[in-house]
């Protein structure tokens, strides 16, 4: 895929538990692009009464005002999945992601390769680095700037 070009989506998902059949989705952030233009965001959590780890809770508490908070622990992928309808999904996490995603039926593919990285630990440490970019509790746009950036050596 062209990320310089082509339409996709890129998908933060934050769920209660690594595990699908054990927990929910908590929090979806996405970025809907054409190429490296912003189409639309996508900004959704559940309400803080639904989360029983206070770790998570405490976690997911930036920026609040920037959310769109559910009372239903279902409507959020409910609203992505029409939100998200044939775009490409570019993912941030492999190991529970598709999981959570799998009822979906957008192309979904890792974002590191097309940053030439490979998906670690500290792998949005190493794109602050790579990409000289500021903190941001939103991984969504540091990812943004950072295919900017690779479309700029371009």
């Amino acid at each position: 895929m062209n990320l310089q070009k082509e339409k996709y989506i890129i998908v933060e998902v934050i769920p209660t538990h690594s595990e699908k059949d054990k927990g929910f989705i908590a929090q979806i952030s996405a970025l809907k692009l054409k190429g490296i233009e912003l189409q639309d965001r996508f900004d959704y959590r559940v309400e803080d009464h639904f989360i029983e780890n206070e770790d998570l809770k405490r976690f997911i508490q930036y920026d609040k005002k920037s959310f769109t908070y559910v009372n239903n622990i279902y409507f959020i992928l409910e609203k992505f999945k029409q939100w998200s309808k044939g775009y490409p999904l570019l993912l941030l996490n492999d190991t529970y992601t598709r999981e959570y995603l799998k009822e979906l039926e957008n192309q979904q593919e890792l974002v590191y390769p097309y940053l030439d990285l490979e998906e670690s630990v500290d792998v949005f440490e190493t794109i602050k680095k790579k990409y000289h970019l500021e903190p941001s509790d939103h991984l969504v746009d540091l990812i943004y700037e950072a295919i900017i950036q690779e479309g700029n050596k371009k």
